[in-house]
């Protein structure tokens, strides 16, 4: 589904193209100078105050101390064009990359309830065991229709439950269904805080994060970031002592009025992140900040049924165009009880798929 999108601002950046060069100011305000004091060195002839014997020429018109304040007027003039930017402080390179900013970006917008009822039961239909996700989700698009906002927005979510029941995987088809793009951030791999929103410029591994990347890559507004396995996020300690925790680095940014002011600490410019979504996966409370949580809907979700299991294994069959004989093969381990109670999980079904496409289409040997 392809959402109609409305453009946003997002920041406050001035591009100027083409800044002329100092010499090319210089000379512009020396010729208007100069046609000034001839055009009143005429009207001075002309009203007899004055005579042509008396007549200045025009290279006598510009002294050294006019060629002084020139200069420092081109400079000033200069320096204020580049200010009004708000990319004096970066090199000419980083100014190239944010070209993608020019005129504003694209966010995608729910212009109708009844839009919004369609994504939900897109999502549903792909994923029922994730309805209270999908619910929360749905009241936001309903709302933001509603509303008439420009883009669409949700509560940042925290989907709490056993590994392997789904969580990313919704998250990723929720984009989808969307028609935003999306990142994800892993909390127990990089440190999370860095790869999130960057580091400042100065430091060796100085870089963007992938929030500031994904929009800038992409050229929207508001992306979906996928959070993984938040609540095992720890703490990173500079050499000096100083803590930086993802949930520090996160706060601002699931607020909507500061996110609206977000300043990236790599390009040190202020961006509206205000609607950018978030969804984060959890396997349990234990260890989730009491700040993110009462910024956040937690949803505590249920493990997955043989049902469940059985229903997804026969949909994501069908999207593979598996051939019947190895659907048949595959529904009847479930249908005959063959694998009840072992702990499966959508991973453990998604290997089972793999292998049997790998079967269904492998070569026959003669």
């Amino acid at each position: 589904m392809t959402l109609s999108q409305t453009t946003i601002a997002f920041h406050t950046l001035t591009f100027h193209d083409d800044l002329p060069e100092l010499r090319d100011v210089e000379k512009r305000l020396t010729n208007f100078l100069k046609t000034t004091r001839e055009k009143a060195q005429r009207a001075e002839i002309a009203a007899g105050r004055t005579t042509d014997d008396d007549r200045v020429y025009a290279y006598d018109l510009i002294d050294d101390a006019d060629k002084q304040r020139i200069k420092g007027r081109a400079i000033w003039f200069l320096e204020r064009q580049q200010a009004a930017s708000g990319m004096q402080h970066l090199s000419a390179e980083n100014r190239v990359r944010l070209t993608a900013l020019r005129g504003g970006l694209p966010v995608a917008r729910v212009a109708t309830e009844h839009e919004a009822d369609e994504i939900a039961a897109a999502l549903h239909a792909e994923m029922p065991w994730m309805s209270q996700a999908t619910e929360a989700v749905w009241h936001g698009l309903r709302a933001s229709a509603r509303e008439g906002l420009p883009g669409l927005r949700f509560n940042p979510l925290v989907l709490v439950g056993s590994p392997g029941i789904g969580k990313s995987h919704w998250a990723r088809r929720l984009a989808h269904h969307l028609a935003v793009p999306t990142t994800m951030i892993d909390a127990t791999g990089e440190p999370a805080t860095f790869a999130l929103v960057g580091s400042q410029r100065g430091w060796s591994s100085a870089t963007p994060g992938k929030l500031m990347q994904t929009v800038l890559r992409n050229r929207h507004g508001g992306p979906l970031v996928i959070v993984d396995e938040v609540e095992k996020a720890g703490d990173v300690h500079s050499s000096r002592g100083t803590r930086h925790s993802l949930t520090d680095a996160l706060l601002p940014l699931l607020e909507r009025m500061t996110a609206a002011t977000w300043e990236c600490p790599f390009f040190q410019i202020k961006c509206d992140m205000s609607w950018v979504n978030w969804v984060m996966t959890a396997n349990s409370r234990q260890g989730l900040p009491e700040p993110l949580q009462s910024r956040c809907q937690v949803l505590d979700l249920p493990d997955l049924t043989m049902g469940q299991l059985r229903q997804f294994a026969e949909m994501e069959g069908a999207r593979r165009c598996l051939p019947d004989p190895a659907m048949e093969a595959l529904m009847d381990v479930f249908d005959f009880g063959a694998i009840a109670n072992t702990g499966l999980s959508l991973r453990t079904v998604s290997r089972m798929l793999d292998r049997a496409e790998t079967l269904a289409y492998q070569p026959m040997l003669n």
